[in-house]
């Protein structure tokens, strides 16, 4: 038994020396001195490489394939819309936003071109309208037949806006924010619409389907069409202010009236309205009865500039409400005989098919 055991200790390693041991692991690192820091710092960033090139590579891929996809998402997104607003004529109200950030023509007067999201701004209010208020089926045949007509008369209402807006530039002109406000309580009044902004934010909504801001946005562009006129028809002007100098001379009212007033309705009674007006009168131009109820009977008024046309007014009762007056009407041009020449000139074009 003593035998063997000698003989299975004789075959275990021997225990080396703790100093032995860190000699030769010391003796396996390579030594590094000023001379060979390069090398070695070489060898340590190859083999690192080896894991960041990968890393590289997948990053790089990612952004290839990232920005391939965001390609694919705005070319698609490009095609859809193209084909929505030029193929299928799509009112709703995404593609109406869209309209909003992405200036797609509809049209081209002269060399200007006119943005589709006026054309959507009209349209959509009449068919809003009509659905809601008229009941309108437009899935109906006569229905179809109707939103035809809306769709051609706001592409024609569009491109005569871009005109005026050429003449608006050329004989600067422009509507300030106290007009248009002004306006909007002239509306309020006769319409006998609340003074409560909120009431009135949802009268527009459920008629128009517009916000008070949209509200505003078409009535600048009447006034801007009717501020043009005024500036260019200055033959109206002159009329005026030749018989309003005769009025100022004591010359009779009526009598001047029958001879000057182009309202046929009212001239052979000189100029008589023949109605009793109120504030809320929708049958007399809302600047003609705002001036009225400022006056006294038998005053006559200045030049009154009522949109259309130039009114020299004259009261001759009041109770309370109600006034009876006579008036002398000049009317101006049609928008349409400055309009004409520049179309003539520089000829529309139409991007869609009502």
């Amino acid at each position: 038994m003593k035998q063997k055991l000698k003989r299975v200790l004789a075959k275990r390693p021997r225990r080396k020396n703790p100093e032995q041991s860190l000699e030769q692991a010391i003796r396996g690192i390579p030594r590094i001195t000023n001379e060979t820091v390069a090398e070695h710092r070489e060898e340590v960033l190859s083999s690192a490489r080896k894991y960041i090139y990968p890393l590289q590579h997948s990053a790089h891929r990612v952004v290839v394939v990232s920005t391939s996809l965001a390609i694919l998402g705005v070319i698609a997104f490009f095609t859809y819309s193209l084909l929505s607003l030029y193929r299928f004529n799509t009112t709703n109200t995404f593609m109406y936003r869209v309209t909003q950030v992405i200036p797609f023509p509809v049209g081209r007067a002269g060399s200007d071109f006119v943005a589709y999201e006026n054309y959507l701004f009209e349209l959509r209010h009449y068919i809003h309208y009509y659905q809601t208020q008229q009941k309108v089926d437009f899935d109906t045949e006569s229905g179809q037949r109707q939103l035809e007509a809306f769709r051609e008369r706001a592409l024609d209402g569009v491109i005569n806006d871009a005109y005026v807006k050429q003449l608006v530039k050329k004989h600067n002109v422009s509507v300030s924010d106290q007009e248009v406000n002004d306006q909007v309580a002239v509306v309020q009044a006769q319409n006998r619409l609340t003074d409560n902004p909120k009431v009135f934010e949802e009268v527009l909504k459920e008629f128009w389907g517009w916000s008070v801001d949209d509200f505003k946005r078409e009535l600048r562009q009447q006034l801007l069409a009717q501020k043009v006129v005024a500036t260019l028809d200055t033959g109206t002007h002159q009329r005026a202010d030749e018989v309003l100098a005769k009025v100022k001379a004591g010359e009779d009212f009526g009598a001047l009236a029958k001879q000057y007033s182009q309202d046929q309705n009212t001239a052979p009674n000189g100029g008589e309205y023949g109605i009793t007006i109120t504030p809320t009168n929708r049958d007399v131009p809302s600047q003609v009865v705002a001036e009225l109820f400022k006056m006294q009977p038998g005053q006559t008024s200045g030049i009154i500039n009522a949109g259309a046309t130039l009114e020299i007014v004259k009261l001759t009762e009041l109770k309370g409400t109600e006034a009876k007056a006579s008036h002398i009407s000049f009317n101006f041009k049609d928008i349409e005989t400055y309009l004409k020449p520049l179309r003539e000139e520089e000829k529309p074009a139409r991007y869609v098919r009502p």
